[in-house]
């Protein structure tokens, strides 16, 4: 069953339950209120019937009901059968209902005349008229009463299958209309494939669930369509960037092969060395890349001092044509929480970037003056980096001198690999303008707790 279709029988369902029982409660309430109002009006008569007969002599017909034009009356004597006056409807006849002695219900007698039909209502009392004790009936029909169970049935049989189908073709309307943009927004994402991920589904201009559902899936389509088109773009960029040191190294070989007695063959294992070596790196950034788009960049988190590992880096990065300077720290035992190999990977990552554009120094300093945070500051006297680009740059493959960088064997994966290590250990990574010229990148990472 659709949607639709359940929603239509669903609601026919409850709507002519919740007919039904207000039909029901309905009748009850008016069967209850005829009833009362039919005792009322023979009780009223009866004290009618007992005023009449206070001189002690009863008229020979008693008088009519001013409430009830089918209400007849008798009254009895006190052995409870001797008629001894009665309307004219009960003239010539027996006594039709008895009263026993300290009872408020009378009882019809089984010798009642047929006539006057099975459907009575009565009403009998004691009373003492000029000194004499009779008892007093009223009795009408209960045509009332069949008015109201024939009314009921009528609505029960009629009324509730009307009520039923015109509820559910209003629902099956009401739920077509509001279903109708969500088949256009099933039949538009039949049609999205991951060959054209730039289509969105209509989004209705109201704004209720469906129209937050489109805005959603049109949410998701456009994150779906930037991961698919940075994957291509990964994709292509790790090709040329693999193909390039293969295709050094292959050219190089192939240079050897055709001269195999005259070609310099430590020179040429230099240079395959120097390739496999870069290919080797691009593909340990690259694995390293896809275990932070898994989540899994950090393996296992602990306490690390700050300061030796910095000053680690520094001693063992090669810089010949600058000076590397780590400034004292006021707080050498700040620490940090997170895995010492990655953190030393992203030291040295913002190291070597500072290092190959600086023109003479790289300056580091550590920054633990903050209760719940250790800064690593990296500035070099280089030419900066425009604001423009300050973000750009931790892209994947993006450089802004890019011939230059391509010859210096970089691949443009350092400042990316930075950035995805300091977002693994809740960090944060920025650039900003050096004091005196140049570029300042600050890493802040959580201290660890003491």
């Amino acid at each position: 069953m659709t949607v639709r279709t359940q929603v239509t029988a669903v609601a026919g369902a409850a709507l002519t339950a919740a007919v039904a029982l207000g039909l029901v409660i309905m009748y009850l309430v008016q069967l209850g209120s005829a009833r009362s109002t039919s005792e009322n009006q023979l009780s009223t008569y009866a004290a009618q019937i007992e005023q009449s007969g206070q001189a002690g002599r009863w008229p020979s017909s008693l008088p009519a009901s001013p409430l009830d034009a089918d209400a007849e009356a008798q009254v009895l004597a006190a052995d409870g059968t001797t008629v001894l006056a009665a309307t004219r409807g009960l003239a010539g006849y027996d006594a039709v209902y008895t009263l026993a002695p300290g009872s408020d219900t009378p009882v019809r007698r089984p010798a009642a005349d047929p006539g006057l039909g099975s459907e009575l209502r009565a009403f009998a009392t004691h009373a003492t008229v000029d000194g004499r004790s009779v008892d007093i009936v009223t009795l009408t029909t209960t045509t009332s009463l069949g008015q109201i169970n024939e009314t009921f049935a009528r609505l029960l049989l009629i009324g509730v299958p009307a009520i039923l189908l015109l509820a559910s073709a209003t629902v099956w309307l009401v739920v077509g209309r509001a279903l109708r943009p969500v088949e256009q927004i099933r039949r538009t994402a039949t049609e999205i494939t991951a060959a054209d991920l730039s289509r969105r589904v209509p989004e209705p201009a109201a704004r209720d669930e469906i129209g937050e559902l489109a805005r959603t899936m049109n949410g998701m389509l456009t994150r779906i369509e930037d991961s698919a088109v940075r994957q291509r773009r990964f994709v292509a960029d790790a090709s040329h960037e693999l193909r390039t040191p293969l295709a050094a190294i292959r050219t190089t070989l192939e240079v050897g092969l055709a001269h195999p007695k005259r070609a310099p063959w430590n020179e040429i294992a230099e240079r395959v060395m120097r390739q496999s070596t870069r290919l080797e790196s691009l593909v340990e950034q690259l694995l390293l890349l896809a275990r932070s788009d898994d989540r899994h960049l950090v393996q296992a988190s602990r306490p690390v001092t700050i300061e030796p590992l910095v000053r680690e880096v520094c001693a063992s990065t090669a810089a010949a044509h600058v000076s590397v300077e780590l400034r004292p720290c006021a707080d050498a035992q700040a620490r940090v929480l997170g895995e010492p190999e990655q953190l030393e990977r992203l030291v040295r990552n913002i190291l070597d970037n500072a290092i190959r554009h600086a023109r003479t120094r790289v300056a580091l300093s550590i920054d633990a003056a903050a209760p719940d945070t250790v800064a690593i500051e990296i500035a070099d006297d280089g030419p900066g980096i425009p604001v423009h680009e300050r973000e750009r740059v931790f892209d994947r493959f993006v450089r802004l001198n890019a011939s230059r960088e391509r010859g210096n064997g970089t691949s443009g994966l350092g400042l990316a690999l930075a950035k995805e290590i300091a977002a693994a250990h809740d960090g944060s990574i920025t650039i900003a303008d050096a004091p005196g010229g140049g570029t300042l990148v600050r890493i802040v990472l959580p201290r660890a707790a003491d």
